[in-house]
């Protein structure tokens, strides 16, 4: 389990901002939608890698779970722990796939510094980045929580 400590997200912008304002006004559990059978599967924690503009880490929080389901019951169930106004861009957004994974979360955290694209790409020693997120060990997860504070 130390090697799949935490996961690496990616995610646009315009999601991330909707989920630190969720936050400020007090929304303890969140969701992330992806389409089908999504990581992580297991993890202590997620780290939030904000797409175009920003390019960097902007934040973190402790993993709940990830829920597999079809899209209407997932919805019902976990659809208001979204950033999605409505069941209409909650449809627009998964398309028509067989099942949808809601990665649950709490505790969100946003960095006082984020960790730059370059930077994490010099710690983990590659050149590019999953789109679909990566895990990290307990170590790299430390480093990448101290970096951000």
């Amino acid at each position: 389990m130390d090697e799949h400590h935490a996961f690496v997200m990616m995610t646009k912008e315009k999601y991330w901002l909707q989920f630190r304002e969720r936050n400020r006004q007090g929304t303890k559990t969140h969701s992330f939608i992806l389409r089908g059978a999504a990581p992580p599967k297991n993890a202590r924690a997620l780290f939030f890698y904000v797409s175009n503009p920003v390019k960097a880490v902007d934040g973190y929080a402790e993993f709940i779970e990830r829920k597999l389901g079809t899209p209407e019951e997932a919805w019902e169930k976990f659809g208001h722990e979204s950033v999605l106004q409505s069941k209409k861009s909650y449809e627009e957004l998964v398309g028509n796939p067989t099942q949808v994974s809601f990665i649950r979360f709490q505790n969100l955290k946003t960095a006082n510094n984020p960790v730059p694209l370059d930077t994490l790409r010099m710690l983990r020693g590659v050149k590019m980045l999953s789109r679909k997120g990566f895990y990290v060990d307990k170590n790299m997860a430390e480093k990448l929580i101290s970096m951000m504070e």
